[in-house]
C-alpha cells in the first residue's frame, strides 16, 4: 500500500449510495486536513482495487468533487486537492484549534520560551506553504541534475554498506568538511581549517546550537529589523531576549545596535543579502561591527543563506575572513542551492569552540545523516556543484529580470521594486492604497504564494510591502502570474 493511501480504508463508513458515501468520506478528510493541500490522489483504478467499489462510483465521486472546487484534474499528471478550498471549515478549524491550545497554555507546565513563541508563530503559519507561485526561499528546483545525484548516492551505499554501525562522527563526515573548507576558501575568502567544519542539520540547527552554546536565560542578541523570523522564533526559544535593529541599503546599521543595545552578547547577521530587504553590509560596517564585537566579547553570527545568488559584482569578502580574533560563527547552507527538503549546512567555528560545539551537537543528535553527506562531498569534489551554481545563477538572472519586466509592465503604479543584484526573492513596496492583507488575500485566491513585510518586522513597518520570490519557476510562469495579479488589483 502506499503512503498516501493510509487515508483511505475507512472512508466508506455511512449510508447511501456508494459514489455518495464516497464522495462524502473523501471531502471530509480534505477538509479535516487528512489530505492537504496539492496532495496527489491515487488513481481511479487504484482508489476502485482499494476501497472494493466499482471504478464508475470512483469516477463520478471525484469529478463531482472538482466540480466544488475540491479537488484539480492536471491532464497527464492526476487528481491533486485544490490550494483553494471553497468551504471556510478548514480555516474555521484551525483557528479553532490554534485557540483552544492557546487557552490551555496557562495549565501546562511548559517552557515560558515557548509560550513566547506563538505569537511568532501564528505570525508565521498562514505563509509557510513552499508549492505556490512566489514563494519565497526556494532556489531553482526545477534545474537540479536529479539523475545524476541518483547516480552518486547509489554509489555512496554501495560504499556505506561496508560501514554500517562504525560511522560515528559528530562533526561530518571528514571528506566532506575538507571539500566545504576549500570551496568557501576559494570563493568566499573565509580562513578556517576542515576541523573548524561542523555539519548541521540546516540553518535552524546552526541556530539552535549556537545560542545553546553560547547564551545565557535573558542575554540579549541583536536582530535586523525587519529580519528573518527564523532566527527570531530560534533564539527566543534560547530564552534570548531580540533587539531589532534598523537595516537599509547598507545592511545592519551597527551604530543605531551600539547605541540603543550596548549589552548584547550576540550580533545575528546576514551580511551577504539582508533578509528580507537585501541589502550588502558595507565594508565599514563590517570593520566597526568586528571591532566593537572584539572589544566588548561579543559573538557575531553570520548566516551567509544564499551569497551565491549574486548576479553582478562579486561579494565583499565574508566578515568571517575578515575577522582577525574569531568572534564569528559563520553559518552556510546548500537548502537554496539544492532544494528546499535537503536539511544539510555547516557552521565554521572558531578554534577556541570546537570541543563546546562538538558536545552540543552530540547531545543534539549524535550525528547528521551519512548518505547524504558521503554524496554531497563526491558532488563538491567532483565539480559538479559548482557547474550547478553558475547553471543557477544564470537562470536566476533571467527569472528575476522577467519578473521585474512584468511588474513594470503590467503594474507600474502599483508596486515600486526595491532593486537588488542577489537573492531569489525581490520587495514590492506597495502604493499608498494598496495594503499588504488585501494584496496577500487577492493572490492567495488565485494561487500565488506572495510573502508579507510585516511577517518579518517586530515593529510597525514605515511602510507596506510584499516579498516575491523567482527562482523556483521558469519566466513564462513568472510572468503569467503577474499578469493574472495585475486583473485583480485595483
Amino acid at each position: 500500500m502506499k503512503k498516501h493511501d493510509a487515508h483511505f480504508p475507512h472512508l466508506l463508513l455511512k449510508k447511501g449510495k456508494i459514489k455518495d458515501r464516497f464522495h462524502d468520506a473523501l471531502k471530509e478528510i480534505i477538509l479535516n486536513g487528512q489530505l492537504k493541500a496539492g496532495a496527489k490522489l491515487p488513481s481511479s483504478r487504484a482508489f476502485s482495487e482499494l476501497m472494493s467499489i466499482s471504478r464508475n462510483s470512483v469516477i463520478a465521486g471525484l469529478e463531482r468533487l472538482i466540480d466544488e472546487g475540491y479537488l484539480i484534474a492536471k491532464k497527464g499528471s492526476g487528481t491533486y486537492v485544490s490550494h483553494n478550498i471553497p468551504d471556510e471549515m478548514i480555516h474555521i478549524q484551525a483557528t479553532s484549534q490554534h485557540q483552544h491550545t492557546e487557552e490551555q497554555l496557562s495549565d501546562l507546565n511548559i517552557n515560558p520560551q515557548i509560550k513566547e513563541m506563538f505569537s511568532i508563530w501564528h505570525k508565521a503559519l498562514p505563509h509557510v506553504e513552499q508549492n505556490r507561485i512566489f514563494s519565497i526561499g526556494v532556489g531553482c528546483t526545477d534545474l537540479f541534475p536529479h539523475d545524476l545525484w541518483g547516480r552518486l548516492l547509489g554509489r555512496s551505499w554501495r560504499q556505506f554498506r561496508r560501514l554500517i554501525g562504525q560511522v560515528n562522527e559528530p562533526f561530518g563526515f571528514r571528506p566532506l568538511r575538507q571539500a566545504i573548507s576549500d570551496y568557501v576558501k576559494t570563493t568566499r575568502g573565509l580562513n578556517c581549517t576542515e576541523d573548524q567544519i561542523l555539519i548541521v542539520n540546516g540553518t535552524q540547527q546552526a541556530m539552535n546550537l549556537t545560542a545553546h552554546v553560547l547564551l545565557q536565560q535573558g542575554d540579549e542578541i541583536w536582530l535586523d529589523e525587519p529580519g528573518y523570523d527564523g532566527a527570531l522564533g530560534a533564539f527566543t526559544a534560547n530564552g534570548a531576549k531580540i533587539r531589532p535593529v534598523v537595516s537599509d541599503k547598507y545592511g545592519m546599521d551597527i551604530a543605531y545596535g551600539i547605541r540603543h543595545w550596548p549589552n548584547a552578547k550576540m550580533i545575528f547577521t546576514a551580511p551577504s543579502h539582508q533578509f528580507p530587504l537585501g541589502g550588502t553590509l558595507s565594508l565599514s560596517r563590517r570593520i566597526a561591527l568586528l571591532d566593537w564585537a572584539a572589544e566588548n566579547n561579543v559573538w557575531i553570527f553570520e548566516d551567509d543563506y544564499n551569497s551565491e545568488f549574486r548576479y553582478a559584482a562579486q561579494p565583499i569578502q565574508a566578515l568571517q575572513g575578515l575577522d582577525q580574533r574569531e568572534r564569528v560563527i559563520y553559518a552556510g547552507t546548500f537548502s537554496k542551492m539544492m532544494f528546499p527538503e535537503f536539511r544539510l549546512g555547516f557552521l565554521v567555528i572558531p578554534k577556541s569552540l570546537i570541543e563546546p560545539f562538538k558536545l552540543a551537537k552530540y547531545y543534539a543528535d549524535t550525528r547528521t545523516s551519512y548518505l547524504e553527506q558521503v554524496t554531497l562531498a563526491a558532488f563538491i569534489s567532483d565539480g559538479h556543484y559548482a557547474r550547478h551554481v553558475r547553471r543557477v545563477r544564470k537562470a536566476c538572472y533571467e527569472r528575476q529580470s522577467a519578473l521585474i519586466e512584468a511588474i513594470q509592465l503590467y503594474l507600474p503604479d502599483s508596486f515600486q521594486i526595491e532593486p537588488s543584484d542577489s537573492g531569489i526573492h525581490i520587495v514590492c513596496w506597495l502604493a499608498e492604497h494598496l495594503t499588504e492583507s488585501d494584496i496577500v488575500a487577492k493572490c492567495r485566491e488565485i494561487g500565488l504564494g506572495v510573502q508579507p513585510l510585516s511577517r518579518y518586522c517586530q515593529t510597525d513597518s514605515i511602510k507596506q510591502a510584499i516579498l516575491l520570490g523567482f527562482a523556483a519557476h521558469p519566466p513564462s510562469e513568472l510572468v503569467e502570474g503577474i499578469r493574472k495579479l495585475a486583473q485583480i488589483i485595483p
